[in-house]
This record gives C-alpha cells, sequence and structure tokens, in this order.
C-alpha cells in the first residue's frame, strides 16, 4: 500500500518530465504553465529538492517556454516553502538570465527583482548579491546586461563593505568593451543613483553619467540622457550647474538626431528637475534650438512639448519667454514641411491660449489656428478641432465664432469633396466642444445641405452618418425637433436623388431616434414614398422597411408594413418587384407568431 501511494506521489512529476521533453512545443508550453500546480502535488520539501533541480538542468528550449518559466518561478515563493526558502529560485533564474533570447532574460531579471525583496538581509548577501556579482563578471555579455537590473534591489539592504563591492562592480560594466552591456549600465543610471547615498551619486555616478553621454555609440549616449534627468532630481540646487547642466547642453546638441531626440522627449522631465532658474538661462535657449532642429523627428517631439514645457515657466517670466523665445519658433513650425512636426504642434497649441490669456490668443494664436485649420493635413485639422473647447473657454463662443467659424464653413463648402468630406467627418466632434445651441444657430443648415452634395456620393453617405452621430450626442427630442423635420421634408424634392437621401437619412436616424418616433413621423413618410413615380425610390422603400423593422412593433408590421410589401412586390419595375420581395422572404418577422416576434425584436 506505501509502494502504491509513494508511486502516486511520483506521477506529477513524471508526467511532467515526459511532457518538457515532448516533441511537441505547445504541450511543452502548457506544462510550464501548469508549474505550479506540480508543485503543490509535490510539496514544498520536494518542489525544492527534485523540480527545480530537474528545471535548472532542462533549460534549453524554446524561447516561448523559457519566457513561461521565467515568469512562472517569479510567483513561487509560498511554493517552496515562504521567504525562508525564496534562494531555492535564484538557480533556475540565474540560468534564465543568460540566455540568449532578450525577452526571456528582461522576464528572468523581472522576476529576481521581485524575489529579491522577500529575501532577508543575511539570505539577500548570502545568496542574492553572489548571484549578482556572478552575472556580472560572466563571460558572455548576457549575463552581465542582466546584471545591469538588479544591482539598484539589493545594494540599499547589504552591508558597506558589500555596497563598495556592487559600486565597483556597477563601474567595471558601465565601460564595458561591449555596446550592449554599456546600454543596459546606461538604462539603468538613473535607478541605481536613487538608492546610492547622496556623496556616491556625486563622486561616482556624475563621472559615470558624463562617460556614457560621451560614449562612442549614439545607442548608451541617448540612454544617458534620460539617466541624467533622474540624476538631476537628486542633487541640490548648487550642484547642477558644475555636475549636470554641462553635460547635458552637449546632449542637446549632439551629431546624433536621436540624442537630440531623447533630449526633447525627456524635455518637460528635465524643465521640472533642475528648476526655474536653469531654465530660464540653459533650457529656453536649448528648447529654441530643438524647436529649429534640422531634422523632423526632433522638431516633432519638441513640438509636443510646447504646452508643458510654456506651463512649467516661471510665472514671473512666462508670458515673457512664450511671447519673445517661443512663440516666433511656433509660428515658423505651424508651416513646416513635415506633416507630422504641425501635427504634433496642432495637438497642443491650443493649449497656449489659457497660458497667455484672451488678448494674446486673439492677436497672436488665432491667426496660427486659422492656418492650421486650412492645413493640407486631415490630422492636422483635426487636432485643432478636436481641441477647440480650450479656447472657447478663454476668448468665448461669439469670438471664436467670428474668426475660426467662417473657415470652417469655408472648408465645408470647398471645390474639392474630398475636403469637404474631411469636414463632415469632423462636425459631430466639432458639434460636442461648441454645444447644442451654438450648432443650431450656426452649424445646423451645413449639415443639412451636405445630405445634397452633388459632388460626391461618399459625402452624402458621410452627411448622412453624420447626423446620426450627431443624434447620439443631442439625443432624440433634439432631433425630433430640429433634424426630423428637415430631413421629411426632402421628401417633396423634386429631385429624386434628394427624395432617396430621405430615405438613407430614415434608415440612420432610426435606430437612434426610437420606436416612437420612427412609427409616428418617419414611416408615413416612406409609405406615401412607396406610390413615387420613380422606380430606384420606390425599391429603396422596400428595403428601407426591411431596414427599419426591427425598431417597429409586432402589430404595425404586421399590419401596415406587410401590406406596403406586398403592393411594392407586384410592381411593374422587376428591380422593385426583387427588392419587395426580398424584404418579405428574407425578414422572417412575417411569417412568425406575434410572440416570436416579439423575442426577434428584443434579441436585436
Amino acid at each position: 500500500m506505501a509502494g502504491a501511494d509513494s508511486d502516486d506521489s511520483l506521477y506529477p512529476i513524471a508526467v511532467l518530465i515526459d511532457e518538457l521533453r515532448n516533441e511537441d512545443v505547445q504541450l511543452r508550453l502548457n506544462s510550464i504553465k501548469k508549474l505550479s500546480t506540480i508543485a503543490l502535488a509535490l510539496g514544498v520539501e520536494r518542489t525544492r529538492t527534485e523540480l527545480l533541480p530537474f528545471l535548472t538542468d532542462t533549460i534549453y528550449d524554446e524561447d516561448e517556454v523559457l519566457l513561461a518559466l521565467a515568469e512562472q518561478l517569479g510567483n513561487f515563493t509560498m511554493l517552496v516553502g515562504g521567504p525562508e526558502y525564496v534562494h531555492c529560485l535564484l538557480p533556475p533564474l540565474e540560468s534564465l538570465a543568460t540566455v540568449e533570447e532578450t525577452v526571456v532574460r528582461d522576464k528572468a531579471v523581472e522576476s529576481l527583482r521581485k524575489i529579491s525583496h522577500e529575501h532577508s538581509p543575511v539570505d539577500l548577501e548570502v545568496h542574492f548579491e553572489p548571484l549578482v556579482k556572478r552575472l556580472a563578471s560572466g563571460d558572455w555579455f548576457t549575463s552581465r546586461t542582466s546584471a545591469c537590473g538588479l544591482f539598484s534591489v539589493c545594494y540599499p539592504r547589504v552591508s558597506s563593505t558589500v555596497k563598495a563591492e556592487i559600486r565597483q562592480h556597477f563601474r567595471t560594466l558601465c565601460s564595458d568593451d561591449t555596446p550592449m552591456v554599456r546600454r543596459a549600465a546606461a538604462s539603468k543610471l538613473g535607478e541605481f543613483a536613487k538608492v546610492l547615498e547622496l556623496e556616491y551619486v556625486k563622486s561616482d555616478i556624475i563621472s559615470l553619467f558624463t562617460a556614457l553621454a560621451s560614449d562612442e555609440q549614439d545607442s548608451v549616449r541617448l540612454l544617458a540622457v534620460e539617466a541624467g534627468v533622474s540624476i538631476a532630481t537628486l542633487l541640490p540646487q548648487e550642484d547642477l550647474e558644475a555636475l549636470v547642466m554641462p553635460t547635458l547642453r552637449q546632449a542637446a546638441e549632439d551629431k546624433s538626431w536621436r540624442v537630440r531626440y531623447m533630449v526633447a522627449d525627456k524635455f518637460s522631465d528635465l524643465q521640472k528637475a533642475v528648476g526655474p532658474e536653469i531654465t530660464k538661462n540653459d533650457l529656453v535657449p536649448a528648447f529654441q534650438n530643438l524647436l529649429k532642429d534640422c531634422e523632423a523627428e526632433v522638431r516633432a517631439a519638441a513640438a509636443n512639448k510646447v504646452k508643458e514645457f510654456c506651463e512649467n515657466l516661471p510665472e514671473d517670466s512666462r508670458e515673457t519667454i512664450i511671447m519673445t523665445h517661443i512663440l516666433p519658433c511656433v509660428k515658423e513650425l505651424v508651416s513646416d514641411t513635415n506633416q507630422h512636426v504641425k501635427s504634433a504642434l496642432a495637438s497642443v497649441i491650443m493649449g497656449l491660449s489659457t497660458i497667455l490669456g484672451k488678448d494674446n490668443t486673439i492677436e497672436h494664436l488665432l491667426p496660427l489656428f486659422l492656418a492650421q485649420l486650412k492645413d493640407e493635413c486631415p490630422e492636422v485639422r483635426l487636432n485643432i478641432i478636436s481641441n477647440l473647447d480650450c479656447v472657447n473657454e478663454v476668448i468665448g463662443i461669439r469670438q471664436l465664432s467670428q474668426s475660426l467659424l467662417p473657415a470652417i464653413v469655408e472648408l465645408a463648402e470647398d471645390a474639392k469633396w474630398r475636403v469637404r468630406l474631411a469636414i463632415i467627418e469632423y462636425m459631430p466632434l466639432l458639434a460636442g466642444q461648441l454645444g447644442v445651441e451654438f450648432f443650431d444657430e450656426k452649424l445646423n443648415s451645413l449639415c443639412m445641405a451636405w445630405l445634397v452634395d452633388h459632388g460626391s456620393c461618399y459625402n452624402v453617405e458621410a452627411a448622412t452618418c453624420n447626423l446620426m452621430k450627431l443624434v447620439e450626442k443631442f439625443g432624440a427630442e433634439w432631433a425630433q425637433n430640429t433634424i426630423v423635420p428637415k430631413v421629411l421634408g426632402m421628401a417633396n424634392d423634386p429631385n429624386y436623388l434628394h427624395r432617396m437621401t430621405t430615405l438613407f437619412c430614415i434608415n440612420a436616424l432610426s435606430e437612434v431616434c426610437g420606436q416612437e418616433i420612427t412609427t409616428k413621423h418617419m414611416l408615413p413618410v416612406v409609405f406615401k414614398m412607396s406610390n413615387d413615380q420613380v422606380a430606384n425610390v420606390r425599391f429603396n422603400v422596400a428595403k428601407s422597411l426591411q431596414k427599419i423593422g426591427p425598431v417597429l412593433d409586432s402589430n404595425c408590421l404586421q399590419t401596415e408594413v406587410k401590406p406596403v410589401l406586398e403592393k411594392l412586390a407586384s410592381d411593374q419595375d422587376m428591380d422593385v418587384k426583387y427588392f419587395a420581395q426580398e424584404a418579405i422572404s428574407g425578414d422572417v418577422l412575417f411569417s412568425c407568431s406575434p410572440i416570436t416576434i416579439l423575442l426577434f425584436i428584443l434579441s436585436r
């Protein structure tokens, strides 16, 4: 009996071993994902003595399997007996931290960082810190890159002697022969600096930062920029100018655009870190240069920071700096040759109005908004329209309508149908920005005019969709009072294309307006149009009745809709007859009991 129990207890590990050796990668992956179940079946002692050694010895697999294993082991603390035995997880994770595939190494480092907090200070020095040293002095660059991510988690909790050793290892990695290792060190420099004592930040970290920021590889230099921002937050104000700013000034003028791009991207963080005085003296000229950079990617990154940079300027000199130094650069970017630069600027420029106030906005910013609203790039126009509420809050809706609305109307009546289409598509967004009262007064008639756009069928379709979105935004009651009467009035238009547009609008509006408005106001007009002299209108009536059927109640379908369709099904025109028969035979509503019809409508 005891032997049987022993066999049963061995079964889970036997299954695991079999599946891990299976040729099917998916089977091996599934096995790894079930590790916690296997560990529970084995118990903590056998997990430590059998499962973990087995896993450590078999780390030669597909990257997908190793990635899953690295992730699983980060959650294994309680399965090996709790924090007292968490060091048992280090051997397999150490092996995973040395593999060639980056994502596996990164996941192993992530798990190691996670379980490092579960080590006691003694265990950290006895087990974890030696692991970091082994990785840092490994023959392969893979282990040395992984070590870079582990210094900061063990440094605060070890003795001063061990701290000195860790600092020395990190210094060595910062000057490693392999660029990948220096990149890894540069990416973790800021994080490591945050856990060091201030004296070592000044004596050790600054020199490493300076060296990495001057590295021959631009991929190392750009990572040093981010570290520089972190270091700047740690130093007293009086030390910043001498220790950090010369290197950051050098980075802002680096020969590689990728480094300058990183400076531009981190500019707001840098501004907050160095304070108002250095911002005025050093960062304002640097920001001007980035806005005028020869590379579009750098200009775009800087343009994206314009609002944030201006917001964080010292209040006493903010307006003067913006008007004198920043706005001239912004004016140049409005007509930049690169659309990504213009788009980045358009996404933030409206925010300057709240910073500069009403008078400056009207005099200096509105002409720029107007130019961007007429830009050939759709994304630029969209970014301006999307942020009109910022300007509205500052100058008021009347001033806004006098300045920007004529431009919108002009674009809406542009000779090119694609330009008109773009404005149609922005209209629901614009309506939401301006509010229902202003929309009814200024833009409602424009939206109705688009329904009879002779230039493009795409515009009519977009205008119909536009009405539906407006009803979703302003509600069915607004539609009943404002939109529906005008749409239904087109049913009597002499032009049959306009009468067909009425049907297209009813198709779109019925669902958002609901059953009552559809039945009471729209359906009678559809029935009346079933007698239209033009066959194209009549077969679209059949299609409309099929389209709006799910909105109507069962009694209406049976007593009113079905007879009209049956009449159309005997029409002399073949197309009308076809679509009417399609509506009848294709719609289960007319062949079901009232209860089934009701359930069908509810399900829709």
